[in-house]
């Protein structure tokens, strides 16, 4: 029998970017951007290895992916994040096959997908924003640092009359929160922002700032990239049924 040994066979090696070399990236989930549509950009946002985020704000259903984002990074970096994401959707699609409908499940399933301790501590290596819309007086709030629990991000998730308001520090809160109600960015050089949403034409706006002039944008002064979710505004009618997803 003739034994190979000492062989070494020649494989390119990517280097992969130091973390002060990638990009920053300021991450927006509106609140009509379909949850798997979210999911997707997501995970796909996890395998660019020169992209880092810095902040995720998030309305809607994509309040509580951005808060499974922010515990798997936490925990497990790139790869703790898609296996806190898939584990969070796995749940949603047994809840969305019982037959019992009468109470909210998304309680229980956010309660599964995180520990908000862990999103709180400042090794947490992302900013989570959570937008809610006061159900009183219809205000957006954002519930960011120590006010983030698990029932803001529940208030957020909750699709107005179809579920009760949750409830926070004496007033009741709930979803639909409008992300064109955020504050400005920082300066042009601090990063960019990735908005996903399902209207395109919702953040376009003359910018500040005269390097980017000619560039539809938002948010003024900071470079925008929207991700357009046409496929869902598109067959809209397919994601009518009810309990498909809680984003909607």
């Amino acid at each position: 029998m003739h034994i190979q040994t000492g062989t070494e066979i020649d494989q390119p090696v990517i280097a992969r970017p130091a973390v002060e070399e990638r990009q920053r990236v300021d991450i927006v989930l509106a609140s009509d951007a379909h949850g798997a549509f979210v999911w997707g950009v997501l995970d796909r946002l996890l395998d660019e290895p020169g992209l880092s985020f810095r902040t995720i704000t998030a309305s809607g259903f994509g309040a509580m992916e951005a808060a499974v984002l922010a515990y798997g990074l936490a925990l497990g970096g790139r790869r703790g994040a898609r296996t806190a994401l898939t584990n969070f959707w796995r749940r949603v699609s047994h809840a969305s096959m019982s037959a019992a409908v009468t109470a909210n499940p998304l309680r229980s399933i956010l309660e599964q997908s995180i520990d908000i301790a862990e999103i709180h501590k400042r090794s947490c290596p992302v900013r989570l924003c959570i937008l809610a819309s006061n159900a009183r007086t219809d205000e957006v709030k954002i519930f960011t640092s120590d006010q983030l629990s698990i029932d803001a991000i529940l208030a957020a998730a909750t699709v107005p009359f179809l579920f009760p308001a949750v409830e926070i520090d004496g007033d009741t809160y709930w979803g639909d929160g409008d992300v064109s109600a955020l504050p400005l960015v920082q300066p042009f050089d601090t990063g960019h922002r990735l908005i996903v949403t399902g209207k395109p034409a919702l953040f376009m706006a003359p910018c500040a700032d005269r390097r980017l002039a000619a560039i539809p944008c938002a948010m003024t002064c900071t470079p925008i990239h929207a991700i357009f979710d046409s496929q869902h505004r598109a067959a809209s009618a397919l994601f009518a049924r009810p309990w498909t997803d809680w984003g909607e």
